[in-house]
């Protein structure tokens, strides 16, 4: 193969192995098949160019054009002129469809289904992209500034994916860039005529040193850094901090680091995944849950607080994580004179959710749940560690349901010091007009409790808000400023703006995000959709702890202790599951019957029907890929096992029984066993010398060997058949010559040590044969095509020059 045509599969290959990070963002990946394909066209048409040869620019122009061409078959082939040649109405069904992808990027959270526009905007920027790089690494032969488009490529996969394009996909974009100037190092190299960087190995055939023979020292060099530096690139980041983003999405949440009963938590950062989620057209089930609560319309499903507002926003404190306990502590702050009752909730959440942080009903009492879990104290929330997610898990949950009266909250007396200054920080960049709104609203509020239910009622019905998902969301201090003049918003705002003006009275506030109850089902259990994913305020009053409260007008329940009638009497002890709990939950939720195939479009049959509909809208699981990155990883973790394999393949082979007993195969046979006898040397560091005879290799293995007694009369047997097999005019046939071979193996393995026997078992030196023998069957094969072309091409030119007299 051609320098330039290395080049060219190369540069093929990088694009793609960078484009592979974008996989995840779009279900089903069907499009890099057509990527691939439109990406092979542009690197033939570039051979085609080259070979002619045309100028560099015109050999780009005409890689553009058969670009333009072939998105036009695929994406625009009815309004094109002759189904091929891009006309004004298939410009403007282009244009049309790239603003509708742009719109469904927006609009979808990942992974996105598989719409006409965003397969366009995949496979055109993956096919510019792979334009750009052959023209920088093959045309203008500058493979190194071909990696910027190339990590372009994969940045924006990992933007989008919220930082978690995850190990596999950086190491397939890495490995194709390394591939790429590798193939432009040897091509520059093998430029330069006969390169001696260093001794042959021996015992290769063909070990001249020209084209075609072996990999010379700075090719095996430039393979050996290459290596280092992606087991670098892939160990360090292992030994440093990092964050996670995303509550909602695919992998969100935040790692627990460590193991045992140490560890943190990091800050998170939910607001854009919130947003997103809430904006999705359809309402993807995330969880299903089974209770025995008597009233699910206050059994919101907490995932994390947020107690740390810094004036830019709203996020968790890094906080250390321990073992979960059979059974949680108390909650904070909360009296014996409150009541409760306990409420047991049997929940699954979707295999497609996939989520550190575990939605729970506040405050969790007892979790029993499989997986490695941590929990947090301050927050009562629990993490997962070790690439734990939610994906699929059962678990089972016992919570109070905290009753207090509003006589208790109004009386409840001053908060810790230590939590309430922890909890009442207000940063210095908080507008005036914060505080000085929030002092207006609660104007004649008694105590803490009526100022937290005249902020909530304010929002929720008396300032005039109005409730809005499409409003730009933003945490910080401007931002809350801005909604109170404003008045337009969704959750967060709420929630954040109502903790932030309950701090600047100082009423210990925090913000919780998760999701609301949920949808009762007509089987009993309780669906909760991707767009019940909610925040909410958390307020403390000691003697009930922290308490929830509901300032988002049509979203929620608002809690029974801020209205005007609240349940009274005395404390009672933890009621008992009541005989409707039931058991778990089934795992996959059904649609509803009743559900057409229009209703379910339309999306109004519920998240039933939205999860059940999945796979048809490209939401659900895509095994192409799934089979791909497990056919990909199964080949990573087999490559390492290669020379095992190959060198017990090859043994077995030679030490076999023979298959004739002519002398012909008896040559063949003992040939056999010495090359097995010199390669086993060879796995324990004797390399071979084949320009030595018999007798004095077998000298020089048994002394380099350290060999003694049996194994060392073994090979000098074995040495003595060869010589009578190669010179004897009528050899005899030596018995037990596999038995001989074995000898000696036994021997250098009882005189190594444990480093050079394992070496010689995991990584044996003669495994280079393969090599060699795969490079000398490429040889071959090139050289009778080239043969094969070359008559072809004679006889073509002389049919040409035939006269007609003489083609008659």
């Amino acid at each position: 193969m051609s320098g330039r045509a290395r080049l060219t599969l190369a540069s093929w290959g990088a694009t793609l192995m960078a484009a592979g990070a974008l996989l995840p963002l779009v279900k089903p990946a069907n499009w890099i098949f057509t990527a691939a394909f439109v990406l092979a066209l542009v690197s033939g048409v570039g051979t085609l160019a080259r070979r002619v040869p045309l100028a560099r620019p015109l050999t780009l122009l005409a890689q553009a054009a058969v670009v333009l061409l072939a998105l036009t078959v695929f994406f625009a082939r009815e309004q094109a002129v002759l189904w091929l040649i891009p006309g004004p109405q298939a410009v403007t069904h282009a244009v049309e469809l790239f603003q509708a992808g742009a719109e469904d990027v927006g609009r979808y959270a990942i992974p996105a289904p598989d719409t006409e526009g965003i397969r366009l905007m995949l496979v055109g920027g993956v096919v510019a992209i792979g334009l750009l790089v052959d023209a920088l690494a093959v045309t203008f032969r500058r493979a190194a500034p071909a990696g910027l488009p190339l990590l372009a490529l994969y940045s924006v996969a990992a933007g989008l994916s919220g930082g978690g394009a995850g190990w596999l996909w950086f190491l397939l974009a890495a490995s194709g860039y390394l591939l790429l100037l590798l193939a432009e190092g040897r091509d520059r190299l093998s430029q330069w005529g006969r390169v001696f960087g260093g001794a042959q190995r021996s015992g290769r055939p063909g070990s001249s040193g020209a084209g075609g023979g072996p990999a010379f020292a700075p090719a095996r060099t430039g393979r050996r850094i290459g290596a280092v530096a992606m087991g670098v690139a892939m160990v360090v980041p292992l030994a440093l901090p990092g964050l996670s983003g995303g509550l909602f999405g695919t992998g969100g949440g935040e790692n627990g680091a460590g193991s045992g009963t140490g560890g943190t938590i990091s800050a998170v950062n939910p607001l854009v995944s919130l947003q997103d989620n809430l904006r999705q057209p359809e309402d993807r089930e995330v969880l299903r849950y089974r209770t025995n609560a008597r009233d699910t319309s206050g059994l919101y499903m907490r995932l994390v607080a947020l107690d740390q507002f810094d004036g830019a926003s709203w996020k968790s404190s890094v906080r250390p994580i321990e073992d979960v306990p059979k059974q949680l502590p108390w909650p904070e702050g909360l009296s014996q004179d409150v009541k409760v009752s306990e409420v047991t909730t049997n929940l699954v959440a979707s295999e497609a959710y996939e989520q550190r942080w575990l939605p729970m009903p506040f405050p969790a009492g007892r979790v029993d749940i499989s997986g490695k879990w941590r929990f947090e104290p301050a927050g009562r929330m629990l993490v997962g560690d070790d690439k734990q997610t939610t994906s699929g898990v059962r678990y089972q949950v016992s919570s109070l349901d905290v009753q207090p009266t509003s006589g208790q909250l109004a009386a409840a007396g001053s908060a810790p010091e230590k939590l309430r200054a922890e909890y009442t920080k207000i940063p210095a960049s908080l507008p005036a007009d914060v505080k000085a709104t929030a002092r207006e609203v609660t104007k004649g509020a008694r105590n803490d409790y009526e100022k937290a239910v005249k902020l909530q009622n304010w929002f929720a019905e008396d300032g005039g808000f109005r409730y809005d998902v499409e409003v730009t969301s933003g945490t910080g201090a401007q931002a809350i400023s801005r909604f109170l003049k404003d008045k337009e918003g969704f959750c967060v705002h709420f929630s954040f703006s109502m903790a932030a003006m309950a701090r600047s009275l100082g009423i210990p506030a925090r913000v919780a995000v998760g999701f609301m109850p949920g949808t009762p089902q007509t089987d009993g259990s309780v669906s909760v959709g991707i767009r019940d994913a909610h925040a909410w305020p958390e307020l403390y009053f000691d003697g009930a702890g922290w308490m929830r409260f509901e300032p988002t007008p049509s979203r929620g329940s608002t809690p029974a202790y801020t209205r005007q009638n609240t349940p009274s009497g005395t404390a009672t002890g933890p009621a008992q599951p009541e005989q409707s709990a039931s058991a778990q939950p089934s795992a996959a939720p059904s649609a509803s019957e009743s559900c057409t195939p229009q209703m379910r479009r339309l999306g109004d049959c519920g998240p039933d029907a939205a999860v059940a509909g999945a796979e048809s809208d490209g939401s659900g699981p895509d095994f192409l890929t799934a089979g791909l990155v497990t056919l990909g990883a199964f080949v990573v973790l087999a490559l390492p096992f290669l020379p095992v394999l190959w060198r017990t393949r090859v043994r077995a082979r030679r030490l076999g029984p023979g298959g004739g007993r002519g002398p012909e195969d008896l040559a063949a046979r003992t040939l056999a066993v010495w090359r097995e006898i010199t390669d086993t040397a060879w796995d324990y560091g004797v390399e071979p010398d084949e320009s030595m005879t018999p007798r004095k290799t077998a000298a020089r293995v048994v002394r380099l060997g350290e060999l003694q007694g049996e194994p060392a009369d073994a090979v000098h047997r074995v040495a003595r058949a060869v010589e009578e097999v190669l010179y004897a005019p009528r050899p005899v046939p030596a018995a037990g010559l596999a038995e001989e071979a074995a000898r000696v193996r036994a021997g250098f393995h009882a005189s190594a040590d444990r480093r050079a026997r394992l070496r010689a078992v995991l990584a044996p030196r003669s495994a280079v044969r393969l090599r060699w023998a795969s490079s000398a069957r490429w040889s071959a094969v090139t050289t009778v095509w080239a043969e094969r072309r070359q008559a072809l091409v004679s006889r073509t030119a002389s049919l040409l020059r035939r006269t007609p007299r003489e083609a008659g």
